[in-house]
C-alpha cells in the first residue's frame, strides 16, 4: 500500500478500528514513515521569515529538510530552486497546493502567512494528511484555534506551534527553576518584548490580519510568563497607547498588560511595535533569575541572584526547533508546542483586548 493511500485509510478508518490490524501497534502502518532517516518540509509562505531563517536553519537541520514551497510570487521560484535544489514536482501556489496530497516527499507543511490565513492553511495541510507546523500567534480568536486542532486530530497528523524559544536552553533553564522552585515561589515577573517597526509590511497594520504589536510580539511576553510560572493566568488588566496614531490607526502600537495568576504571582508585561524590549526578570521568595535578550534569534543570556550566568549558545534556535518537533513525528511523540499550547495564549490575547477596550479587570474564561 502507498503512503498517501496509508494516510487515507487511516483518517477513513480511524487509528481505534486500526488497533487490533497492527496487533497493539501502528508500526506496520507507519513503517514507511518511521524508517525515514528525514523529513520533508515544504515551507507556506516566502517573506522574511521563511527565506531569512527557516530555509537557512533546514541547511543545519538533521531530522529534516526542506523539500518544497508553497509561494504566490512566480518569481521567486527559480531564486529558491536554485539555492536550494527544490525539484519542479516540490514547487506549489496557493491554488495547486492540495496536489501535494500525492507528494510523499513531503512530510510536514510549515504554514508562515500572516495570522489572518493560519487557519486556512493549517486545515488544509491537515487535511492533505501532513504535519502541520504554525508560526504564532496561533490564529486571530479562540474558535479558529479549536477548529486547526479539531483537523489534526482528525487526520492523526501532529500540530506544532512556532514557540522557538521553548526549545532554547537558557529558556529551559528557567523554566525549570520556577517547576523546582529553586529560589522559591515567584512572586513578580517583568516580561518586555517589542522592537521599532517601520511599517514596512502593510499586513502588520491591519486589525483584519492579525496586525499590531500584541499578536506580533506581545505573546513573547504572554508566552514568557506562562512558562515561568507554569501557571494560568486568571486575570488581566490591560491598556494601550500610540505615539504614532497617523500610522496605527487598527492596531496596536504598545500594548501594557498585567496578569495575575492563582499562586498569587503577577506578571507586569510590556509589548511595542515602537520601542526596542527583550527582557524577562522574575522575582522570588529567595532570589531570582533573568534573560536579556529573552526572545532574540540568538545570543540570548541571564543570570540568577546568586551568580550564576545563563550563557549556553546554540549554533540556530530554528534548527533545534524544527529537529525537534520532527524527531517528535518519527518517534510518534507529542510535540514540545502543540496547539493547545497556541490556543491558551489565543485566549488570553482575546482577554487583553477586552481589558484595553474596557479599562477593566477582565477575568480570563469569563
Amino acid at each position: 500500500m502507498s503512503a498517501i493511500n496509508r494516510r487515507k485509510f487511516i483518517r477513513q478508518v480511524g487509528l481505534t478500528t486500526l488497533l487490533p490490524l497492527a496487533s497493539g501497534s501502528l508500526s506496520g502502518c507507519f513503517s514507511g514513515q518511521n524508517q525515514k532517516k528525514r523529513l520533508g518540509v515544504a515551507l507556506v509562505g516566502l517573506g522574511y521569515y521563511s527565506s531569512d531563517l527557516l530555509a537557512p536553519a533546514l541547511q543545519l537541520t538533521e531530522n529534516c529538510y526542506l523539500a518544497g514551497i508553497v509561494t504566490g510570487s512566480p518569481e521567486k521560484v527559480p531564486v529558491w530552486q536554485e539555492k536550494y535544489g527544490i525539484p519542479d514536482e516540490n514547487v506549489y501556489n496557493y491554488d495547486n497546493m492540495h496536489e501535494m496530497e500525492t507528494n510523499d516527499a513531503i512530510d510536514v507543511v510549515y504554514v508562515v502567512l500572516p495570522n489572518s490565513l493560519h487557519r486556512e492553511y493549517v486545515i488544509k495541510a491537515a487535511n492533505m494528511g501532513k504535519h502541520v507546523w504554525c508560526e504564532k500567534p496561533m490564529a486571530l480568536n479562540e474558535a479558529e484555534c479549536r477548529d486547526m486542532i479539531d483537523a489534526c486530530r482528525q487526520n492523526n497528523v501532529k500540530l506544532s506551534i512556532g514557540y522557538r524559544m521553548q526549545h532554547e536552553p537558557n529558556t529551559q533553564t528557567i523554566i525549570g527553576y520556577g517547576r523546582d522552585k529553586t529560589y522559591g515561589d515567584i512572586q513578580r515577573i517583568v516580561t518586555e518584548a517589542g522592537f521599532y517597526y517601520n511599517a514596512t509590511d502593510v499586513w502588520r497594520l491591519k486589525k483584519s490580519m492579525g496586525g499590531g504589536a500584541m499578536f506580533d510580539m506581545g505573546v513573547y511576553s504572554l508566552n514568557a510568563a506562562r512558562y515561568v510560572t507554569g501557571e494560568e493566568p486568571i486575570a488581566v488588566t490591560a491598556r494601550h497607547e500610540t505615539n504614532r496614531p497617523d500610522i496605527y490607526t487598527e492596531v496596536d502600537e504598545f500594548t501594557y498588560f498585567d496578569l495575575e495568576f492563582p499562586s498569587g504571582a503577577i506578571a507586569n508585561c510590556k509589548t511595542s511595535f515602537g520601542e526596542d524590549l527583550n527582557l524577562l526578570d522574575v522575582t522570588c521568595t529567595n532570589g531570582g533569575y533573568q534573560l536579556s535578550p529573552f526572545q532574540s534569534y540568538n545570543g540570548i543570556k541571564g543570570s540568577t541572584s546568586d551568580g550564576k550566568i545563563l550563557d549556553i549558545q546554540i549554533p540556530n534556535q530554528q534548527a533545534r526547533q524544527m529537529d525537534e518537533n520532527s524527531l517528535a513525528i518519527m518517534e510518534d511523540k507529542p510535540v514540545l508546542v502543540p496547539g493547545e499550547e497556541g490556543l491558551k495564549d489565543v485566549r488570553i490575547v482575546e482577554a487583553i483586548f477586552k481589558s484595553a477596550a474596557t479599562g477593566e479587570r477582565v477575568v480570563i474564561g469569563s
